[in-house]
């Protein structure tokens, strides 16, 4: 596949809207029979277009309304420690969101939580333990004015 042609972003914008659209039905709205659609797919999928497919739980439903973005400093940037916070971070599940950041700080965490009691705890048994921690200032969010996963294809 050399390019994302009009029938390709079609199939993966569908595919976006509801991953567990049936193939025949797929196929009908963008135009093709199911093999070529099929085989579409599977060629994206070959070349790391399309990574999985998941179900995207609701955060909310879930009593995780509470969210506070953080940023953290840490007290050693070279590799191996890096290595050691990124493994770290992955292994709490209320971290939503972690990227490394070039700035005055290097890492901003969002983090999910029950309500400010709960989130207290995660700072103190989790979030505060993390290797090369050095020192964080956290950002509760009041509302969420956009939020959603990528959809543009």
């Amino acid at each position: 596949m050399k390019e994302l042609d009009a029938t390709n972003r079609r199939i993966l914008s569908e595919l976006v809207a509801d991953a567990r659209i049936p193939i025949s039905e797929l196929a009908r709205k963008v135009g093709l029979s199911k093999t070529p659609v099929a085989q579409r797919i599977r060629q994206m999928e070959e070349i790391g277009l399309i990574n999985g497919y998941r179900a995207i739980l609701s955060p909310l439903k879930l009593g995780l309304t509470h969210v506070t973005y953080i940023e953290a400093r840490l007290t050693d940037t070279r590799q191996k420690a890096l290595e050691q916070f990124n493994a770290a971070v992955r292994a709490i599940s209320e971290i939503e969101e972690c990227y490394m950041i070039a700035g005055g700080f290097d890492y901003l965490l969002k983090v999910r939580s029950r309500d400010m009691t709960h989130f207290r705890q995660l700072m103190a048994e989790k979030i505060s333990e993390l290797p090369y921690i050095h020192a964080t200032t956290s950002y509760v969010a009041m509302e969420a004015v956009v939020e959603q996963s990528w959809t543009e294809i």
